[in-house]
């Protein structure tokens, strides 16, 4: 039997990486011949830069950039072989940063992201890879534009601070003090979502309540993002609010297409290409992915749902091994998905869950791979 391991992280409690090497000594106690190949994944989000390091190679670089508060923090970015950059704004902008207490999107920015780009920049890199995902922001990218040289200002002509607060009174964005040399800097967004800026499926109503806003700052963020769209579409005479993706992670990416060389794609796909995925998903005779939580936002361009319709093109099944499995996660079986499992095994309390993750993956996958010892043998 030849298993490929494609997780991504399980987000607050085990990493990519953590996630294959349980798999991978429960696949070898029940099926001693099993050939095992780690492959830990991410998309746009948390992961993204060690997965395309661990793939590429190149050097890491910590710099101190402002957190979504604005205190300071240690945040990695990777500088590839080829010269670019890879960059994920959870780094310096990322909900992890902040205690639950302290999660409002109305005053978080992601103005350290912006830091990274700069200091990516004048090491040298003129193509920077972006991924979005785990953001604490809903700033529609103000605080990263704003590092950049773009300026925001209200009817009174007054600087406005850069949050999520701040994008309904902006009434003018002025982009003339972005600097030349950024100009000439090629962005690739990579990005976890489709969903577009504004309107039930964008950044504030799907993200904002994860991100510690209640239904009141819902609706008063939703209805600043589109002010600040419209405000940047004036000033750049593009059409940006209904762009799929544009509402990924608070609308981040509104800047960076608005006033630069900017392609937004798949983070997924771009990090499973750089690692080379589907001659591994060719080689192997059944592919294990899984995540903290599957349920409907997977089918958005997640992990799992990207590794199926791969793997679906290729013809290979997909097994899914998640934290949790909500009942809306069915809309997999379209996209490739095979069957889906669950790590949670009792009736607990979701603290105890959380900090009994590990013995909890590792129990059900003892279960799947001794299902599948115990067909290979009647199968033979």
């Amino acid at each position: 039997m030849k298993l490929l391991f494609a997780p991504d992280s399980f987000k607050g409690t085990l990493s990519a990486e953590e996630v294959c090497r349980i798999w991978e000594e429960e696949a070898r106690a029940a099926m001693p011949g099993a050939t095992c190949r780690a492959l830990p994944v991410a998309d746009g989000g948390e992961g993204m830069v060690r997965a395309l390091y661990g793939a590429l190679g190149g050097e890491l670089v910590t710099v101190t950039a402002r957190g979504p508060l604005g205190a300071p923090v240690a945040a990695q970015y990777a500088r590839l072989p080829d010269g670019s950059a890879a960059i994920e704004m959870a780094a310096a902008s990322g909900l992890p940063l902040l205690r639950p207490e302290e999660r409002d999107p109305s005053k978080t920015s992601t103005f350290g992201t912006g830091e990274l780009i700069l200091d990516a920049v004048g090491r040298g890199a003129r193509r920077i890879v972006l991924g979005l995902g785990g953001s604490a922001t809903n700033d529609g990218g103000m605080g990263v534009g704003e590092a950049l040289g773009v300026r925001y200002y209200d009817g009174a002509g007054s600087e406005l601070p850069s949050c999520g607060g701040a994008a309904g009174r902006v009434a003018r964005i002025d982009p003339s003090g972005i600097p030349q040399e950024l100009l000439d800097v090629e962005f690739l967004i990579a990005c976890d979502v489709d969903a577009p800026l504004c309107g039930e499926r964008g950044a504030s109503f799907v993200f904002g309540p994860q991100k510690g806003a209640g239904e009141e700052m819902v609706r008063a963020l939703d209805a600043g993002l589109y002010n600040l769209g419209k405000r940047t579409e004036e000033a750049c005479g593009k059409e940006l609010i209904c762009c799929p993706g544009m509402g990924a992670a608070g609308g981040m990416a509104l800047p960076l297409a608005a006033f630069f060389k900017t392609e937004i794609k798949s983070g997924l796909e771009v990090v499973l290409d750089a690692q080379g995925f589907d001659a591994l998903a060719e080689w192997a005779d059944c592919i294990i992915t899984g995540e903290g939580c599957t349920d409907s936002q997977s089918a958005m361009g997640k992990v799992v749902a990207g590794i199926g319709k791969r793997a679906k093109a290729l013809h290979k099944p997909v097994a899914v091994l998640s934290g949790a499995v909500e009942e809306d996660a069915q809309a997999l079986s379209a996209m490739g998905v095979t069957a889906l499992f669950a790590a949670v095994h009792c009736a607990r309390p979701l603290e105890w869950q959380l900090a009994h993750a590990k013995e909890n993956l590792r129990f059900a996958a003892r279960q799947l791979f001794s299902l599948m010892a115990a067909l290979g043998k009647v199968s033979e």
